[in-house]
């Protein structure tokens, strides 16, 4: 079968690589749709140190059963449309013994720190399914990065009558809007791109920011009569944005990083105690997120069409790739569609 590779930074081949068989307690996913993320596109820049080379990329997936293994459930079948979660667990692991399997110490991602998905089949574990009868591939394509923002909005305990400020409006900043709103927070959008505040305010956000053109403290204080935002999620990774979630934040307030800086962060401490701040990482996301992105997008709660700006078949990554690299102000989502 065919498979696209990252060779090295800049530069990708369609090679041939044997089709997987399942194994017992495995299924057989004919891959119908790709996203590509932020993960990918650090990887084909050359910048993505969990990574080593030749990498198959891709983790966010939608794809139909076509073969199952003997000690598969039967109420996966063939023909049903699935996603899946692309992460491992070891079971064994301080995180895994808490429950909190999506920070596994020993993670390994599809498409970072082992091949992923832009492949023509996959063989992955039965449990790692989710299904959705009522939603297309693409749908299904875009439910992985939505429950990376899920997953931050619930480590913020985000619920009713919460102000929620949102740093990037990417796609997974979009879906942590999303989950906030969902949960019955007002949300405030903060990007420096005014199209991509727009895609915001067409997803559910209350108030926008652009941060280069308004003070961001001025607005802040002003949308939250003086207090400042409850909670405060962080989806760009920057030094700057990471001082300003605590900044921001009112007093006895929350703040989630999902982004990391690449660069180091020097704090003013004296925040964390005198707001008795709670300040916690998000990484990745756990299957009840991914199942409740599911049931939002079966009830139609949120209109992905203006969130994907560019779609290319499957074995054009390549080519998908150099277009964000010349043009990343262009992209949003960019997924990938198998002929």
């Amino acid at each position: 079968m065919k498979a696209v590779t990252i060779v090295e930074p800049g530069k990708t081949e369609i090679i041939e690589i044997e089709q997987p068989e399942p194994g017992p307690q495995e299924v057989l996913v004919r891959v119908r749709a790709l996203g590509l993320c932020g993960t990918d596109y650090r990887t084909y820049l050359g910048a993505n140190p969990l990574t080593g080379y030749p990498r198959i990329p891709g983790h966010e997936i939608a794809g139909e059963i076509v073969q199952k293994g003997d000690r598969v459930p039967a109420r996966f079948a063939e023909g049903m449309a699935v996603t899946l979660s692309p992460y491992t667990a070891c079971g064994r692991c301080s995180a895994c013994l808490a429950g909190r399997v999506n920070c596994c110490r020993y993670n390994q991602t599809l498409g970072a720190q082992r091949d992923g998905a832009a492949v023509e089949y996959l063989a992955v574990p039965h449990d790692s399914l989710l299904t959705a009868d009522t939603l297309s591939f693409e749908q299904l394509a875009m439910v992985e990065p939505f429950s990376v923002g899920w997953h931050a909005a619930t480590r913020g305990d985000v619920g009713p009558g919460d102000t929620v400020l949102v740093f990037g409006c990417g796609v997974i900043g979009l879906g942590a809007q999303v989950a906030s709103r969902s949960k019955g927070a007002e949300v405030i959008a903060v990007d420096i791109d005014n199209s991509k505040l727009e895609l915001a305010r067409r997803i559910g956000a209350a108030h926008l920011i652009n941060s280069s053109e308004k003070s961001l403290e001025d607005e802040a204080l002003r949308l939250t009569d003086g207090h400042g935002p409850r909670v405060v999620i962080e989806a760009v990774g920057l030094p700057q944005t990471f001082r300003q979630a605590v900044d921001l934040v009112s007093f006895a307030g929350r703040v989630v990083y999902i982004g990391y800086s690449k660069k180091p962060v020097e704090y003013e401490t004296a925040a964390f105690v005198l707001k008795e701040l709670d300040i916690r990482g998000s990484r990745n996301a756990l299957k009840e997120d991914f199942q409740s992105v599911v049931t939002l997008f079966e009830q139609g709660g949120v209109d992905l069409q203006p969130v994907v700006t560019h779609r290319f078949d499957l074995l054009q990554i390549g080519q998908a790739l150099q277009l964000w690299k010349s043009h990343p102000e262009r992209v949003t989502k960019i997924l990938t569609i198998a002929s």
